[in-house]
């Protein structure tokens, strides 16, 4: 009886282990990759607009500041 418990138990293990390490391994695949950077563009693209409109409304404040014009620039060159 403990020999039957100890193989079932050991056949649990091993299904759990081999099942843990094959979803491992497909995370490593191109497709697993793929699926795992999905997201990445779209929150590389949010964070970009906010680096994008930070840095226009700073600009804004240190042409305000010194007093430099959008039109002065455009009209010396």
């Amino acid at each position: 009886m403990r020999r039957l418990f100890w193989i079932a138990f050991g056949a649990v293990v091993g299904v759990l282990v081999f099942r843990r390490v094959s979803e491992a391994a497909a995370k490593w695949t191109p497709e697993g990759l793929a699926l795992q950077a999905g997201g990445m563009r779209e929150r590389v693209s949010d964070w970009w607009q906010i680096v994008k409109a930070g840095a226009a409304a700073r600009e804004r404040e240190l042409r305000d500041a010194l007093g430099i014009d959008d039109e002065s620039e455009h009209s010396a060159a």
